[in-house]
């Protein structure tokens, strides 16, 4: 058995960029900052911040979510598995590796968003997920 899952919570560096591909399906590319906050050794020695920067990738329905809501400076929440791939170019074989997205929600103070984005968390799984109960008095405990 084997997972490949990263959960990041960050700031997005750039906003997305949107492309429409074959058969009008949307991927956004963006670059997500997470910062691990520095510190005080005990002989007083300042460790500082340090940030990772991380490639977010998106497809359909939330690329579409990205290049309606997401923008440079915006906090969000992103589940996906990490993905290497590679190309030539100049006869020279290249690396990169990224989040591809599974679930993205937005986060920050209800301010700094638009009225219509009250409910922005979106999986693409959701889609077949039956709601869950609202209702206390039916749980079966």
């Amino acid at each position: 058995m084997s997972i490949n899952k990263a959960i990041l919570v960050g700031n997005v560096g750039r906003d997305p960029d949107v492309r429409y591909l074959d058969k009008n399906v949307a991927v956004a590319n963006f670059s997500l900052a997470t910062t691990e906050r520095g510190f005080t050794m005990q002989n007083g020695t300042q460790v500082p911040d340090r940030t990772e920067w991380h490639n977010i990738v998106a497809w359909r329905g939330l690329a579409e979510l990205a290049e309606k809501y997401i923008k440079k400076g915006s906090q969000l929440y992103v589940e996906g598995k990490i993905q290497t791939r590679s190309w030539e170019k100049d006869g020279i074989k290249r690396y990169t590796t990224e989040i591809v997205a599974d679930k993205i929600e937005l986060l920050g103070r209800r301010s700094d968003r638009t009225e219509s984005d009250v409910d922005t968390k979106v999986s693409e799984s959701e889609k077949s997920v039956p709601p869950l109960l609202e209702d206390e008095d039916d749980l079966p405990f």
